[in-house]
Parts: C-alpha cells; structure tokens; sequence
C-alpha cells in the first residue's frame, strides 16, 4: 500500500510499530499532492484539483527526519496534516484564500500549537471559500468530479482528504463550513461543542458563530485529531438502545433523491444496530432562526472587515457585497444583544429537551443535496444560501455534530451525508456512536482517475 492512502489512526499504529517513518508518509503525501493536486493557483482552474494554497516540502521533510516515533504520550507524533488557510502559522503566510490578507502571524494560533505540540507535522495550507463566506470554495475541484463543487468553505481541506493528498486536516465552521464539503467529497468530521475548541490566531468570519475542527477520512480519525486538542472522555455509548431521533428539522427542506435515499438507508442501518428511533414532541425552540441568525452574522462580518473597507474593490464579487451587505444592515447594540439573548433561549431549550427526553442523537441529511455544478459561489453573496439550510442552525446552538458519509448516490455516483446532533458536551460519546454507525455505513472508496 501506498503510505498517502493511510488514515491517521492505521498510520500511526505503523509509525509506532517502526514500520514506518514520517519521512516516508510525509515524502509519499507530498508525492501524490504533485500528482493529484494539479495547478496550485489563486483562481483554480478545471483541470485541477487545487486544494493546496501553499505546501511546505522542506519545512514538512525536515520536521519529519527530526520526528521520533509515536509513544502512549504523543500517539500521533510524526503524522502529516494540512491546516485550512485561516489557521495562523508562526512564519508562515495566512491569506485566507483573498488577495486582500498578506499576514504573516508572529505566533501559532492555538489549535495548531497543540497539535504541533504533538508532534503532528505540517505539509502546508489548504484553500477556502474567500474569508470562509461561503458554502462554496470553487477555486477547488471535487476529486470524485472536477466539474462539481467541494463544498465550502473548507472546501480544500475535504477534497485534500478525499484525493488521498494527506490524512488529516482542519476546518472551521460558522454555518456549516466543516461539515458542507465534508458530505460532498465523502470525508467526515466533527464540529464540537461551541468553546470545546479555541479560535484564537484562527482567522475569524463571525465571532459568535466560528467552530475549529478536526477532519479526516473516518470518525475515528477525527476522534483521535480531537483527542490531540482536548483530553479524551471515556464512554460507553453504544448505539445497541440508543435513543435516535429524525431531527425535526428535516421537514422544512425538500431533499433530492440520492440524499433522500442516504438517509432512510441510515435509519434501517440504525434499527438493523439496535437503536430506538423516537419520535418525540419537538422542544420549545423555534425551529427558524435565520433572522436572528443573519443579523448576527453581518454584525460580526462588519466588525472584522471594517479594517478592509478600502480595499474592497480586491474582493470576489460574492464577498464584496457580503462586506456592502454586512456594513449596511449593521445591527444597532440593543439589536444585537436582543438576538444573542433569544440565542440563550434556544440553546437553553435544546439543552432541556435533550435531557427530559433522553435523546442520545438526532439524524439529519448534512446537506439537502449531492455536490453542486463547480463554478457560481463567487458570483453573488448568498447564491448558496441552500446549502447551509440545515447546517448553521447547530451553530447558533452550539451543539456537536458530527457528519460522516452515507454512502454514494445511485444517480449521481457521489457522495451523500448525514449527520448526528447532540447535547452540549456530548461530543465524545457522539463519536462513539458515529464510529459503530460507520462502521456499517463504510467509507466510500474513490477510484482515481488514471
């Protein structure tokens, strides 16, 4: 086998057994980022894959030749990993996929700085949709099909996994953008629980709203990403009795076929593993947040590209108007506090329903569709508002959810996700039921093209 097709969790039971070096998985990525990435370029093009913004060969070779093996303390020591193009990296360019930003940060930002603690090595950065606005990022191409999106915005951090470039990557999710191009490229990951993670040095979209998080090819992978960042919980979840919920969400958007099939597959897969799908009253929570949501967003958005103001003619155009937009509607203080303070409420009343109803998880489609057409996400702010029509509500909830792949469309050929919602702090023993769900759903295989 090739070293690049490795998970994280197999890799390092190899590096910790000798079998392995980190020179050699480190040389074996970088060798298939060359074949299979193509053109790494600011605008991508359709030939090319272009998940990487900048990849450090010498840095990611000498770290690996002074890496030792993995041990019980540091069991992903010497494992290669890309980080989306918002983390900060002492001494090394964060651009966030913009001609705008040129920052070269003096310091790590803290998700990274604890897995570089690690011993994780950095192979380099990963595209995103500009400044992470959008559920798009169409500079990258989606390795299952050129011609169709990798999701957004951490879009090449997905299709970086799905190509068999790396083994582990990082997102960040304010709407969805973790877990959006994770369910088009077939790849899974987690958005913890709000404040799990830091986002300090991270390079922000809304403050309220941003999640860091793990990405890889499999749950496990992503828990053990997890376990490097914050300190393990045990658990015995097991999906044998579990208390499975269709969210209720789900009726309010209308599903394609291939999604809709996906996601009736994982409720017989459930049932088949011993859960007990409940159809319990809903919470008091309204089940529509977009207006409180969105006066939250373009309040935060403003905020942080006030700085950029004069330079918006550099934007994409989808981006400047989202910065127009966002500098125009301006929420007034009493606004945006008043839309935080019923944010309270909902987290509040999930957190009670969760309890009075002993729900373990909540099942959703991750995205209402397959991956869409390549090439639109640039052209105006919004143009892909559908596809976050599920996701950001457990943003402005700040419960974990994890998305993994439920297998591949039987009309489209690509990849469809679902995911699973839980209470706040729950994260742990949602991988766990995650982990036993994948292991029957599986992890779809992508045969390369020659």
């Amino acid at each position: 086998m090739n070293p690049a097709d490795l998970g994280v969790v197999e890799a390092a039971r190899l590096l910790a057994a000798r079998a392995l070096s980190s020179r050699e998985l480190v040389q074996a990525c970088l060798a298939r980022i060359g074949e299979r990435d193509g053109m790494h370029s600011f605008d991508g093009d359709a030939a090319s894959v272009n998940a990487w913004v900048r990849v450090y060969d010498d840095d990611a070779l000498a770290a690996a030749a002074a890496t030792a093996p993995p041990d019980e303390r540091a069991p992903l020591r010497g494992i290669p990993i890309g980080l989306k193009d918002l983390y900060g990296v002492a001494g090394h360019p964060v651009t966030a996929s913009s001609r705008i930003l040129h920052e070269v940060p003096a310091r790590d930002c803290d998700v990274w700085a604890r897995l570089r603690a690690a011993g994780m090595v950095l192979l380099g950065h990963l595209h995103t949709h500009e400044f992470a606005a959008g559920g798009t990022t169409d500079q990258v191409g989606n390795p299952w099909a050129l011609a169709r999106s990798a999701g957004g915005s951490s879009g090449g951090s997905a299709a970086a996994l799905a190509a068999r470039m790396v083994p582990a990557a990082t997102g960040t999710d304010t709407a969805g953008s973790l877990r959006i191009p994770s369910a088009f490229c077939g790849t899974s990951t987690i958005k913890p629980t709000r404040g799990l993670l830091p986002t300090r040095g991270i390079v922000p979209l809304a403050f309220s709203l941003d999640h860091a998080g793990p990405m890889a090819r499999s749950i496990d992978d992503c828990a053990a990403l997890l376990a490097a960042l914050v300190p393990r919980q045990a658990t015995e979840a097991s999906l044998a009795g579990a208390r499975i919920a269709l969210s209720p969400r789900v009726a309010i958007v209308a599903l394609d076929a291939d999604t809709a099939a996906g996601l009736h597959a994982t409720l017989a897969t459930l049932r088949r593993l011993g859960a007990k799908l409940v159809a319990p009253p809903p919470p008091t929570a309204p089940l529509d947040v977009f207006d409180d949501y969105g006066l939250v967003l373009h309040a935060e958005i403003a905020a942080y590209h006030r700085r950029f103001a004069a330079q918006r003619e550099h934007y994409r155009p989808a981006l400047r108007e989202w910065t127009e937009r966002a500098a125009a509607q301006a929420a007034s203080a009493e606004d945006y506090a008043a839309a935080q303070a019923r944010r309270l409420d909902v987290i509040a009343a999930w957190d009670d329903w969760f309890r009075a109803e002993r729900i373990d998880a909540l099942l959703e489609p991750t995205v209402p569709s397959v991956a869409w057409p390549r090439g639109a996400g640039y052209e105006h702010a919004g143009s892909d508002l559908a596809l976050i029509a599920l996701t950001h509500y457990w943003n402005w909830a700040e419960t974990p959810v994890v998305a993994l792949p439920a297998g591949v469309g039987a009309q489209s050929g690509l990849p469809v996700g679902v995911s699973l919602i839980a209470r706040r702090g729950g994260d742990w023993s949602l991988l766990a039921l995650a982990s036993q769900l994948q292991r029957e759903l599986g992890v779809p295989e992508l045969a390369w093209r020659a």
